[in-house]
């Protein structure tokens, strides 16, 4: 119950984390805004997104996170409908800070609940699963989104998306229950310095990071690919929306599914698996994203797919990589630290970086810088493997 509950809502929160992209051409056109302007809203968005982390980290190690996931839920809801009244650019920032800290909790409450339930064996198969939403939300996003926005305004696309935010939240409260914290001898209060050793740990610092750089990647990516298939291939808003969706659906899940596959069967070799997976698919995306951003139109909507599709082999596994580095009493703060990094070195500064080197330049060489993080995230897991911790195959954490 707690796996399907929490993997709508992780579909809900990337439904909603893309709707600003499937309509950033109608936005920046009522508001007038430049590209660098555009990627500001992100830039802001994970400002509040980071700084609120270490807060959930703390809360989530130390109280009940059933409740705390619902209040993340209906913030995220509220947030959607209040951008329908939004009518100058700083109540647009603002808006997107305030969903940033509804989102950053349910980022680190949901996984760390979800590892309660579940050994560490079984955690890539189980995150896996919960991360197949991302792909699916970002679709349904970009298609539905954009189709919304085509007809009805863009402003009705978020309106749209927050009802089923609100509808899960509901559902989570009177359907989940709240795991007790695997192992019975750890205690949720921490010891002093405790939280301080993820920066000794290695295998941790190794997962976050090569997420990190991929992250940087994919987040300057996901957010400029519908503008950029508009500008470059001449596709209409709507149809970059439908063009989008699709990609995401096919190649996002497939990537997911058989990144998780993989793994699961890899890890009865070696533990290293779990860097493995998404070392070799951030590597090899490379050459179909060269061949998108920089080759003949022609070629733009097939190389785009395959490059997602190895993108997002890494999603499950690296998740089950960063909890199983870490004892139970600080899987919560573990996942703050990770959403931490992922944005502050990762998709935080990408839109942005992107946009400043489109308005000098052309947006194709914007998005070409993700090209090198990439190599840079695949290099970091590698080397991170040597780190990787043994698995053990004990049910820990029975609902309560």
């Amino acid at each position: 119950m707690a796996l399907c509950l929490l993997t709508a809502m992780n579909f809900v929160n990337y439904l909603d984390r893309y709707i600003l992209p499937a309509v950033t051409e109608q936005v920046k056109g009522e508001f007038h805004l430049s590209d660098s302007q555009i990627g500001s809203l992100t830039l802001w968005f994970f400002v509040a997104y980071v700084l609120a982390s270490p807060v959930t980290g703390w809360l989530g190690d130390r109280f009940p996170r059933k409740p705390m996931i619902v209040v993340a839920a209906l913030g995220i809801a509220a947030m959607n409908f209040f951008t329908a009244s939004v009518h100058s650019y700083l109540s647009l920032n603002l808006r997107h800070a305030a969903l940033g800290v509804a989102e950053a909790s349910f980022g680190v409450f949901a996984p760390a609940l979800l590892a309660d339930f579940f050994a560490d064996e079984q955690r890539n198969k189980v995150l896996t699963i919960f991360n197949m939403a991302l792909p699916f939300g970002a679709a349904c996003s970009y298609e539905g989104g954009a189709w919304v926005a085509a007809h009805y305004g863009w402003r009705m696309s978020f309106v749209a998306s927050a009802v089923p935010g609100a509808l899960v939240g509901l559902l989570i409260w009177t359907m989940m229950r709240e795991p007790a914290r695997s192992g019975s001898a750890e205690k949720a209060k921490l010891a002093k310095g405790t939280a301080s050793s993820l920066l000794r740990n290695k295998a941790y610092l190794s997962a976050i990071l090569g997420y990190s750089a991929v992250t940087f990647s994919l987040g300057g990516i996901s957010w400029w690919m519908p503008a950029f298939l508009h500008r470059e291939a001449g596709f209409s808003i709507e149809s970059a929306g439908g063009v989008m969706g699709p990609i995401i659906v096919v190649a996002g899940l497939g990537g997911t599914a058989l990144g998780g596959w993989l793994a699961q069967w890899w890890s009865k070799k070696t533990s290293k698996a779990l860097y493995y997976v998404p070392a070799l698919g951030a590597l090899l995306a490379v050459p179909p994203a060269l061949v998108c951003f920089f080759g003949p139109r022609a070629l733009l909507v097939p190389s785009l797919s395959v490059a997602v599709f190895l993108i997002f082999l890494g999603t499950g596994p690296v998740n089950a990589a960063t909890l199983n580095a870490v004892p139970a009493n600080l899987r919560a703060t573990a996942m703050a630290g990770q959403l931490f990094a992922l944005h502050v070195f990762g998709d935080m500064s990408s839109p942005k970086i992107i946009g400043i080197i489109s308005d000098h330049t052309n947006l194709r060489l914007g998005l070409g810088c993700t090209l090198v993080t990439m190599v840079v995230g695949s290099v970091i897991f590698f080397v991170g493997s040597k780190y990787a911790p043994p698995l053990t195959h004990s049910l820990e954490g029975a609902a309560v």
